[in-house]
């Protein structure tokens, strides 16, 4: 039998979540406590970020 495939659920970025990702982005918080926090993937964010255009997690 084939798998069923995992349906996509896509969650808008509200005015709040923009904010956060704001702050967390000047404090350097890494990546991967930022995806836990907000319940998102780390793509999602790295994505998010560049539209804004604010770096996240810290600097090489």
């Amino acid at each position: 039998m084939a798998k069923k495939a995992k349906k996509i659920i896509r969650k808008e970025y509200t005015s709040a979540d923009v904010k956060a990702l704001r702050a967390h982005s000047k404090a350097r918080t890494p990546v991967v406590k930022i995806a836990k926090e907000m319940k998102r993937t780390i793509g999602s964010l790295r994505q998010k970020a560049l539209k804004l255009g604010i770096s996240l997690g810290h600097q090489r």
